[in-house]
C-alpha cells in the first residue's frame, strides 16, 4: 500500500508517522511524506529509515492509495480534490470538508459502518473531526444510546500542542525568560486564554462552534450543545468538563458500566484513590480518559463528568489511522494491500 502523508514534517503529521508505523506499517510499502518548499532536503523516519520528503505535485504524481493530510484548511481545500480524482482516499484533518453534506465525518467507535455505504473505489475525501470533538463524542455515544442526550454544557481546557510547534515553543520560551516568536496574542505559561481559534460574528469562537456542529453531524442534530474553549499551559492533551442533560433519568452505575465498556473509552473515576484523568497521564495514549462522575444536584437527569484524551493521538493522528484500518479490513484498501 502506498500512503502519502500532507505535512509530514508538522507536530501532527509527525505523529501521523508514528501511529501508521504503529498501526498499519506492515501494510505501507511505500511512503510519500510531503512538505513546503521550506522542508525539501529533510527526511521523516519510517519503519527504520530515512524518507526524503517531496512537494505536492510529486506525490501526486506517484498516485498513493492514501493520503493523511493535516497541512491546514487552505491546503486541503486546494489539493485534497486533486488527489481524490485521481484515484486516492483522502483522510482529512483539517475543518476544511466537515461539515460540507457530501462528506463522511467519521469517528470509527461512533459511526466508522458508513464508510460502508459510500463508493470510495476511485478515491475521495472522508473528514477527520475536531480534536475537541473526538473525546466529547466518544464519550457521550453510549450514553445517548441508552439514555438520550438533550442538551449539553461543555468547557475546554486546551493543550498548547493544538496550536503547534509554534505555541509550544512560545511556552518553552516563556518559561526560561527567552523571547521569541509569538503564536499568541497575550503570554501563555502561568496564564489561561479564552480563546481558541478565531472568533466569530455571534461571539464565539470557531472551535467553540466545531464543537457544536461537528457533535450535530456526528451524534444528532437535536441535541442542544454549548460550548467555551479554553487554552492552558499544558502539553500531552486536551481537557473537557461537561454537563450532560438526558431525555431519562439514569442510574450512575449504569452510566459507570457503559462507560466502561464503551470502545475507545478508559474509565478512570476512583475518588477514594483521588483517581481522575489528567492530559499528563493521557499523553501518549490513544483512549479517551473519562472520570468525575457525579450527579448535577441542581436539576434532574443531569450528569457532570470530565474528558481528557491527547489531541494528537485519538484527537488527530490515530483517529485518521483507525478510518484507514476500516478501509482496509472492509477490503476498499485491503484489496490494494492484499496484492503488496
Amino acid at each position: 500500500m502506498k500512503v502519502a502523508i500532507a505535512g509530514a514534517t508538522g507536530m501532527v503529521g509527525g505523529v501521523m508517522l508514528e501511529v501508521l508505523e504503529e498501526r498499519l506499517g506492515p501494510m505501507v510499502n511505500t511512503l510519500i511524506p510531503i512538505a513546503t518548499e521550506k522542508s525539501f532536503g529533510k527526511t521523516v523516519r519510517f519503519k527504520g529509515k530515512d524518507v526524503p520528503v517531496v512537494g505536492m505535485e510529486d506525490a501526486l504524481r506517484q498516485k498513493p492509495d492514501l493520503a493523511l493530510f493535516s497541512a491546514g484548511g487552505g491546503t486541503s481545500l486546494e489539493w485534497a480534490p486533486k488527489f481524490a480524482a485521481a484515484g486516492t482516499i483522502v483522510i482529512d484533518n483539517s475543518s476544511a470538508w466537515r461539515m460540507d453534506p457530501d462528506k463522511l465525518l467519521i469517528v470509527p467507535e461512533i459511526n466508522g459502518k458508513l464508510l460502508g455505504s459510500t463508493d470510495l473505489s476511485r478515491g475521495g475525501i472522508i473528514a477527520n473531526p475536531n480534536c475537541s470533538t473526538i473525546q466529547l463524542v466518544v464519550a457521550l455515544a453510549p450514553l445517548h444510546q441508552r439514555y438520550g442526550v438533550e442538551r449539553v454544557v461543555v468547557s475546554t481546557y486546551q493543550s498548547v500542542t493544538g496550536t503547534g510547534m509554534k505555541a509550544v515553543q512560545q511556552m518553552e520560551d516563556e518559561r526560561n525568560g527567552r523571547e521569541g516568536e509569538k503564536a499568541y496574542p497575550y503570554r501563555i505559561d502561568k496564564n489561561v486564554l479564552a480563546r481558541c481559534d478565531d472568533f466569530t460574528p455571534n461571539g464565539y469562537t470557531k472551535e467553540e462552534m466545531k464543537l457544536v456542529n461537528e457533535t450535530h453531524k456526528i451524534l444528532d442534530p437535536a441535541i442542544r450543545v454549548t460550548a467555551t474553549a479554553v487554552r492552558v499551559p499544558v502539553t500531552g492533551g486536551h481537557s473537557e468538563s461537561v454537563n450532560v442533560q438526558f431525555g431519562k433519568e439514569y442510574d450512575l452505575a449504569d452510566v459507570r458500566a457503559l462507560l466502561k465498556a464503551a470502545p475507545g473509552v478508559e474509565l478512570v473515576d476512583d475518588p477514594a484513590m483521588d483517581a481522575y484523568p489528567m492530559p499528563l497521564h493521557a499523553q501518549n495514549k490513544d483512549a479517551v480518559f473519562v472520570g468525575r462522575l457525579r450527579r448535577d444536584e441542581s436539576q434532574a437527569k443531569t450528569l457532570n463528568l470530565w474528558v481528557v484524551a491527547d489531541n494528537l493521538r485519538k484527537g488527530a493522528a490515530t483517529n485518521a489511522v483507525q478510518i484507514a484500518e476500516l478501509l482496509v479490513h472492509s477490503g476498499v484498501l485491503g484489496k490494494k494491500a492484499a496484492a503488496l
